[in-house]
């Protein structure tokens, strides 16, 4: 869940003038790359869900992981601020809590009950979720082409959930997919704000290790459960080590993830970087498909199609927003 990119660009900026095409070129791979690294991390969680193991667990190893990797990364872009961390503790923490850990946890939940491609569908219904969440907060009232987006996105939940044919609905699972967009919403929302002072791998490092500390925590006073299990798990037909597929969490659809989309925010800006983002949904539908013959049904795929176009229309909407709100000078 995913989660997604952290970009160090100002909302809605886009690449400079006269950028190097080479920088372009690199940002775009490193933007496909986070989509990639994020979005096979359903289709890995799944036979170590069904082998045994709790999503806490899962999760656990993910975070924690991800956060050994990135935290020196983290502590370097500081370049000895700490006083940015202090200021900023109430932010790492809610951070933590519902971009990292809440998110992850709840997708992954999602996944026990339903297949990869409805779930990340759902969850990446948060766009949509972020434009009511500035609406009622703040004031920033839409434009009509987001409103549109909103609405196609709607549309396509619905067809996503399949509740026009009567097929059999996991009403828990869709629960655990739409709390997973909350914190796909929080996560959107708070990496946006670039008035903290943090570098963004600073917030990532830390808001990582907040996530992997919550998590461990909430295990050892038996609040989550941290079953675990040994032995093969499957994939495509062929059954691999239960270590390899949390190895790969971890590294893979984590810390790569995570680091790859941040250099793809600072080469491309946050608006572009998150266009590309939106590969994560499809290639996440791929990768359920090749490792676990998941594939949705045709209304399910055309729903995804109306989420992905909807999600589309609400960016697009805010980049009249933006256009609309710069002053004209004389």
């Amino acid at each position: 869940m995913a989660h997604d990119a952290v970009g160090g660009s100002t909302p809605g900026a886009s690449l400079p003038a006269g950028a190097p095409s080479s920088r372009f070129a690199s940002g775009l791979l490193f933007a496909v790359v986070s989509a990639a690294t994020f979005g096979m991390s359903g289709a890995l969680a799944s036979p170590l869900l069904e082998r045994g193991w709790s999503a806490g667990a899962v999760v656990l190893v993910r975070v924690g992981g991800a956060a050994a990797v990135v935290l020196p990364f983290a502590l370097r872009s500081l370049r000895g601020r700490w006083g940015v961390l202090r200021e900023n503790v109430g932010l790492i923490g809610l951070y933590g809590t519902l971009a990292v850990a809440g998110a992850q946890f709840c997708y992954f939940s999602a996944v026990q009950h339903m297949q990869v491609g409805p779930a990340l569908l759902i969850e990446y219904t948060a766009p949509a979720a972020v434009v009511c969440w500035l609406w009622l907060r703040h004031g920033e009232r839409p434009g009509p082409v987001t409103l549109v987006g909103a609405g196609l996105a709607a549309l396509g939940l619905v067809l996503v959930l399949d509740l026009l044919s009567g097929a059999d609905l996991s009403v828990v699972g869709v629960a655990w997919a739409l709390a997973a967009m909350v914190g796909a919403a929080a996560y959107f929302v708070i990496s946006a704000d670039e008035g903290n002072g943090l570098p963004p791998l600073a917030l990532a490092g830390a808001g990582l290790l907040v996530g992997a500390v919550l998590l461990g925590l909430l295990g050892l006073v038996g609040l989550m459960p941290m079953d675990t299990a040994t032995g093969t798990v499957v994939y495509a037909g062929r059954a691999v080590e239960w270590w390899v597929p949390l190895l790969l969490l971890a590294l893979v659809t984590a810390a790569i993830a995570y680091t790859t989309g941040i250099a793809a925010g600072r080469r491309l800006g946050s608006r572009l970087a998150s266009f590309v983002a939106l590969l994560e949904v499809v290639l996440g539908v791929v990768f359920a498909w090749l490792l676990l013959d998941q594939l949705p049904r045709p209304i399910q795929l055309a729903g995804g199609v109306l989420i992905l176009v909807g999600v589309i229309a609400v960016k697009l909407g805010e980049r009249t927003t933006a256009v609309s709100d710069v002053p004209v000078t004389t």
